[in-house]
């Protein structure tokens, strides 16, 4: 998954012949999971058809204030338009839009669009090579530079008046990827390794036979998709677990028992900065595997069990400069347990939920958490979607290394 996927984009499209390029710009934000709406230029429409947009992003395009509707009159709200997205491109930005992005003219929907909005504005310009070497061209690209937009170059190729220069505008391609780095570079975590750990462990009594949980590994993933989104990479050991997760920051390493745990743990955690070891990791094992199927018998069957290795307490042993989150799912005196597990096991933080809460815990879609710091400084949180907890408990994290 891209650092655009669930993102929302708004595409302001000019008069300019490399609109035509734009229908497989919105291609490729749909492809990477953003949600794409288009505002037009009433003179845009001359080179690319709202149809088509609107096809492609499957939304509908605008290019006016008002429109039609039966015998209603219908206002596309510029404010709404500009407060709901999280990135605008103006692509093609022509000579003319850029002039009066600068001055504050505000003649079309598009132009009031822009001053409305509250998200980082990235403009393509394109023209031909005169054009883009005028000295008002350039002053207008420093200008909106210093009001916090941000410019996507034109490159230099065959322009549309048969010359060859600088002033076409970068390709569908290399706008996407120009807009992805220049966010990930932004992002608080840009540069940092994080280690999560997620799922069960499968604890074997015979070829066949398993002491498990019921955990899920939902909220290891959730953690994992919200750490990659705030620019990390991500190395997510999971146990058994049907949970999938499609990020190009995110590598998975799949594991079976508390043993493959511990020692993919080890294997990663010095090159960690931060470590959140959410899996449900089995505390016992059977002292004996059997080799074959155990017979079932009429009479009871006693096995002995002998502890799995804590990988958590492990870690915190040999902790340098990693910030190190353990998990707890309690069920009586938490807060008292947890507080203990940060002492004894050397952490940084530890999240607490209790299956005493309705909504928390194994196999749902929500969970009810309370962070204490290392400091014993409790923070409870209200219950949320798995995906929200994982995003708060994220920003905690920021904001103590921060």
């Amino acid at each position: 998954m891209s650092v655009l996927g669930g993102k929302k984009i708004l595409l302001g499209i000019t008069a300019g012949i490399a609109a035509y390029k734009t229908a497989s710009l919105v291609r490729l934000f749909i492809k990477l999971g953003a949600d794409v709406k288009v505002i037009m230029t009433p003179a845009s429409k001359d080179f690319i058809t709202p149809l088509t947009l609107s096809t492609l992003s499957k939304n509908p395009v605008h290019s006016t204030f008002y429109e039609k509707e039966d015998e209603n009159e219908l206002w596309n709200n510029h404010v709404d338009l500009g407060l709901w997205a999280d990135y605008f491109l103006i692509a093609p930005a022509t000579a003319n839009t850029l002039s009066k992005m600068v001055n504050g003219t505000c003649n079309n929907l598009l132009l009031a669009t822009y001053l409305s909005a509250k998200c980082p504005v990235y403009f393509a310009p394109a023209m031909d090579l005169d054009m883009y070497m005028h000295p008002s061209t350039k002053n207008s690209l420093a200008k909106l530079q210093s009001f916090g937009n941000i410019l996507i170059p034109a490159t230099s190729g065959e322009l549309a008046s048969g010359l060859v220069g600088e002033g076409r505008m970068a390709e569908p391609e290399d706008i996407v990827s120009f807009i992805e780095s220049d966010i990930t570079s932004k992002l608080p975590l840009k540069g940092k390794k994080v280690l999560i750990t997620a799922g069960p462990t499968y604890e074997a009594i015979d070829p066949v036979r398993f002491i498990g949980n019921h955990s899920s590994g939902k909220m290891g993933f959730a953690i994992a998709s919200a750490a990659a989104n705030l620019g990390a990479e991500v190395i997510l050991i999971s146990g058994p677990s049907n949970q999938q997760i499609q990020h190009s920051f995110v590598k998975r390493i799949n594991v079976i028992s508390a043993d493959d745990m511990y020692t993919a743990c080890h294997k990663y955690f010095k090159e960690s900065d931060i470590a959140i070891l959410s899996a449900a990791v089995a505390d016992y094992k059977p002292k004996n595997k059997a080799d074959q199927k155990i017979k079932k018998k009429d009479t009871t069957l006693t096995m002995e069990l002998t502890p799995t290795k804590d990988i958590l307490a492990s870690l915190g042993e040999i902790k340098e400069h990693q910030f190190l989150v353990g998990f707890a799912l309690e069920t009586n005196n938490e807060i008292e347990n947890a507080k203990g597990k940060i002492k004894r096991k050397n952490l940084d933080a530890i999240v607490l939920n209790s299956l005493q809460d309705k909504g928390a815990g194994f196999a749902t879609n929500t969970n009810k958490i309370t962070i204490i710091d290392k400091n014993l400084i409790e923070k409870p949180f209200e219950l949320k979607s798995k995906v929200e907890v994982a995003k708060d408990i994220m920003n905690e994290i920021v904001t103590k290394l921060i």
